[in-house]
């Protein structure tokens, strides 16, 4: 997937979770994509991320400490 199209499937997540309460908005988007993005993107997110966060809604920069990040994929 193209680095702009994972980084607005991440953002269009996080724009929904900000509807909800502050306390589970975090929470919210690393669930999602915990359960929703297979290890691939997972993996594609973190090489983005891992070399800048540019572009990226600070709620999704907040929610990479909580998603799991997957091993050996690539």
């Amino acid at each position: 997937m193209s680095p702009d199209k994972l980084r607005y499937q991440a953002n269009q997540i996080a724009t929904f979770f900000a509807s909800q309460p502050e306390a589970e908005q975090v929470e919210g988007v690393a669930d999602h994509i915990n359960k929703f993005w297979d290890p691939r993107m997972r993996a594609q997110l973190f090489e983005i991320t891992d070399d800048s966060i540019e572009g990226f809604k600070p709620m999704v920069v907040k929610a990479l400490g909580r998603i799991r990040r997957p091993e050996g994929v690539g």
